[in-house]
């Protein structure tokens, strides 16, 4: 049989998470956080840091990392959307980020 997929969020349930994931915007059907590293090397640590937390939750983000400017995007693929899988990964990658 398979995993079932997770459940899609509302809108409702995405503007209620989105306001305890302040850093965090909406995207359409993914949101996103961009961050400014110190420096290039300390920006990719950070990266290692959430990959090891996303593997963790078997659940990862897509990140962008331009120089020092690191963007983290996050929705459930197999659900179309935006999932509690998502909000659960916002909230680890910021206490990552600090």
């Amino acid at each position: 049989m398979g995993t079932p997929k997770p459940a899609l969020l509302s809108d409702p349930e995405i503007t209620i998470a989105l306001a305890t994931l302040p850093e965090w915007t909406r995207d359409g059907a993914a949101i996103t956080r961009t961050v400014q590293a110190p420096s290039f090397p300390a920006g990719i640590e950070l990266v290692r840091k959430v990959a090891v937390a996303a593997e963790a939750a078997d659940h990862h983000p897509d990140i962008d990392i331009r120089w020092r400017t690191l963007r983290f995007t996050l929705s459930t693929h197999s659900a179309g959307g935006l999932t509690g899988r998502d909000t659960a990964l916002a909230h680890k990658i910021d206490e990552i980020l600090g």
